[in-house]
Formats: structure tokens, sequence, C-alpha cells
């Protein structure tokens, strides 16, 4: 006969062959009848050993954070992500023509194949499963799932065709597979960025880039076509304080000032005085002010004049300026430019901050992007939000007041920083929640881990993907882009790429 015994919220379905007289209620002390379960017991007890730790979200922050818990001997890690493919922003948010920084992806495939180490992919958390089921599953469980929305400019005219999010056109041409039907109209001569930080760099850069540059790298085929008959020729990038507050980095810059085919548009107004107040800052900031410094005043060599006489495409900073209102075309089918109220800076330091100087100012232009930052949404009802900071509260990683429940990268501290401030973030989680384990703040008793989210998911038909999956749709991105010399044309297309797994 078939007896069902219930472990916490999940069911074992075993066999068990007992003469039982019908009709009679029968009732079963767990452990004993687990023994009846041939090689069950042993598989229990070693469970018990084994802290099943799960991370939500496979992006930087999911796998280094992985990486750091499989220092415990023992750990299990399972690792969910809701799309069919791992890595997060290192495959849809790194610049096509930055290849080296998706190095990482080597670290995080090493860390996949850890035997101890699991990637369930196709499974989104807070539709397909919920955070509460997964903690009953797991000994703990941490939320690494970063930040997939967008700021808004909170402006009227902002939901105008024409104007899209900066985090929207880089999954566009990352292939994310959610932008895939953004369709951005490059038929003007003129775009306006909003926002000076690395992300809004990156999209002016690739704007800007003539499309046989891009040719050789993994952007997609959709936006490579649309690129090859953009008619923009000048990039605005629009931000409320000064040159001593920029948010990009010099790396950037510098690839900026040297895009073949542009010449830089800087007011040496802006830059009044400015070398006096460099003795004070620090010296990463010191270098980025003085190559803009340098840019904007100082008269360029012969060649380098040249080379800017010869450009067909601008692009320039402009400072002191806030977004008020997305301007109308006249027939109100996009937009024609975008309203700027003219700042002033008050306060020192880090605590300085644009006020309005009461004068306005229209830029023309055809394609505003808004890039003034991501922030992250609340994944379940039953995990604490803070949705003005867009963070889940937390001590050290510790969710607040959820005990066995953790986050860690951009979810845990806002969307800040670089690859190597999340790995160093993601290993403190890590590291804290290794410390609670040893110190016994965690459950100590077995959790089924993923057998039991299995046959949950099972039993509402969704299909994971694993890692060896993965590396299947990965080899079929590689062959595809051969035959054009790219190093991969991305899938972008869900369903495509769990028919080719045969889901």
């Amino acid at each position: 006969m078939q007896v069902r015994v219930k472990l916490g919220k999940f069911q074992l379905l075993l066999d068990i062959q007992v003469g039982l007289g019908l009709g009679k209620e029968v009732s079963f002390d767990l452990f004993p009848l687990l023994s009846l379960a041939p090689g069950f017991r042993h598989q229990f007890s070693t469970q018990e050993k084994t802290p099943q730790i799960c991370v939500v979200g496979s992006g930087p922050a999911g796998f280094y954070t992985a990486q750091h818990l499989l220092k415990h001997p023992q750990a299990h890690v399972d690792i969910y992500e809701k799309q069919p493919v791992p890595f997060g922003l290192v495959r849809f948010g790194v610049a096509p023509d930055h290849p080296e920084v998706k190095n990482v992806i080597n670290t995080f495939t090493q860390t996949a194949h850890s035997g101890r180490c699991a990637f369930w992919g196709n499974v989104e958390v807070g539709r397909d499963v919920t955070v509460p089921e997964l903690r009953e599953a797991y000994h703990a469980v941490v939320l690494s799932y970063g930040a997939e929305d967008h700021r808004a400019l909170e402006i009227p005219g902002e939901e105008l065709p024409g104007v899209c999010s900066a985090r929207a056109f880089v999954g566009w041409y990352n292939g994310l597979p959610e932008n895939q039907e953004l369709k951005p109209d490059l038929s003007c001569d003129t775009a306006v960025i909003l926002g000076q930080g690395n992300v809004a760099l990156d999209v002016a850069r690739i704007l800007l880039t003539p499309p046989e540059h891009l040719e050789k790298t993994d952007i997609t085929k959709a936006a490579l076509g649309v690129l090859r008959q953009s008619r923009v020729k000048t990039v605005w990038l629009v931000g409320r304080r000064g040159p001593l507050q920029v948010a990009f980095t010099i790396k950037e810059l510098r690839e900026m000032i040297q895009l073949p085919g542009t010449r830089p548009i800087l007011d040496p107004v802006d830059f009044l005085d400015l070398q006096d107040r460099l003795k004070e800052v620090p010296r990463p900031r010191k270098r980025l002010t003085e190559l803009l410094l340098r840019t904007a005043v100082e008269k360029p060599g012969p060649e380098e004049a040249a080379r800017r006489a010869s450009a067909s495409r601008a692009w320039g900073l402009r400072f002191f300026r806030s977004p008020q209102q997305v301007l109308p075309s006249p027939d109100g089918r996009g937009a024609a430019g975008v309203r700027l109220a003219v700042t002033r800076l008050e306060g020192v330091g880090e605590t300085t901050r644009a006020v309005p100087t009461g004068a306005m100012e229209d830029l023309p232009c055809g394609l505003v992007l808004s890039s003034v930052g991501y922030k992250s949404r609340p994944i379940d009802p039953s995990v604490p939000f803070d949705s003005k900071l867009g963070v889940i509260p937390n001590v050290e990683g510790r969710v607040t007041d959820v005990p066995g429940l953790y986050c860690s990268g951009w979810v845990k501290r806002g969307p800040t920083g670089v690859i190597a401030t999340t790995m160093t973030d993601s290993f403190l989680t890590g590291q804290t929640l290794l410390q609670d384990l040893k110190a016994g703040l965690l459950p100590s008793g077995p959790r089924p881990g993923s057998s039991a989210i299995q046959a949950l998911l099972s039993s509402r038909g969704v299909q994971p993907v694993s890692f060896s999956d993965w590396e299947k749709l990965d080899a079929e991105e590689v062959a595809r882009g051969q035959g054009t010399g790219k190093p991969r044309e991305k899938l972008v297309d869900p369903q495509e790429m769990l028919r080719l797994l045969g889901h």
C-alpha cells in the first residue's frame, strides 16, 4: 500500500509492505516509518550534517554568495533563477564591447560545477514557488535577486513614445527577454540621456559607436540591425550637479573621449575655479576631474584636433540641469525635447545638492533615455521591503525580524558599485550566514532542500533548467555566432530555449 507522510509542509509518498486491518486508524511515528524505506534513513542522517541553503538570483551577488557558502565542507547550495540562463547583469548588463568584464563567468561556472551546488533556472521565486516554501525546505535562504526595475523620473511626458529607461535599452541590446519588444526609434538627430553614471556612458557609447565596431561583439542581431539604421549624431548626458559629482569612472570616460568618429563637447565655463578645489578631493575623483578639465579647456594636439574635426558624431555633458518635463512633438506622438531647470550647488563634499535658480531652458531631441538609477522590487509579501530605499531591511545581510533569511548584493545595499563591490558584499553575507550556522542559530533538524521544491515545481508544471542544460544553450549560441565572427549569437526567446532543450 502507499502511505502519505507529512514532513512539515512537504509530503513523502512511500510504498510500504505492511499488513494492516482495513478500516482501522493507524498512526506512525515518523522515524521508524522512514526506516522501512530502504536507504532512506542513511540519506536522512547525512542531511542532518548537510546544511541545505538556497540562493535566489544567479548574478554576481548570487554566485559570489554561493562561492563563499561552499567553503563549508558539507553545505549544499541551490541557486534559483527566473531566467532560463544564468549570470544576471554580467550577461544582460555589461556592455557588449566590454568582454573582459564578463570573464567572471569562468569563476561562476567553476562554482556551478561543484558537486554541492545546483542551478535551477526558469524558476521565478514569488510566482512559481514562494519564499515561505523555500524557508521550510532549507536551513537558510539568501535573496540575491538584484535590482530589476528603474527609478522613474516622475516628470510630465515621461510616458511619451520616444522615452525609455536606460535599463530597458541596455536589456534590449544585451538580449534580456523582457526587453526584446522595445523598438527604440533612432531616426532622430539628437538623443538626451538623463544621468551621468557608467550606465549612461555605456548607452551613449553604444549609440555612437560605428556599427562595424560592434559586429564582433555579442550584441544581439536585432539591436545591431537597428543601430545600423540609426541617424543619431549627437548625444547629451545631463546631470543635476557639476563635474565634481559625476558618477561615472575614469575608464569609461577615457573610452568615451577616444571613441572613433566622435568628438566631446564640454563647456569650459562649467570648469571655472575647479583647479583650486581639486586639492581637497580623493585621488580617484581628482584624476577623473583632471581628465574632464583637460578635455574641456586644453587645446588638443594636431592629431587629436584633426580627429575631432573629421568626426561626424558628438557627445556632450550638460551640468547643472534638472529635468522638469519631456516636451511632446506637435502631434503628441513622440518626444521633441526636455525642459531643464538650471541649478546651482549648495553645501560641500558629499552633502552637495542641486537647487534650482529659477532659469529654464529647452534641449531639443527625439529620444530620451532616463538613467537615474536602478531599484529592487519586493519579491514576496512575507519578506520585509523598504520601498523608499528600494532594499530589504537588514543588518549585515540578516533580514530584519526573519531568522534564517539573508540578502546580498544590490537588494541588500542598493544599486551601487561595480562587480568587485558586489563580490565583497556577498562574501560578507556568506560569512554572516556561516557564523550563524556555527553558533546554532539556524534550524538544526534535517531539511529536504531541492527535492521538496522540485516536487512542488513539478506539480505546478514548472520545468527547471539545469546548469548542464545551460551549457547546451551556451554551445548553441557560440555555434550560431561563429558564422558571423561573433563570440556568440544570444538566444533571446525563453520558449525557443526550452524547445531546444526538449522541455
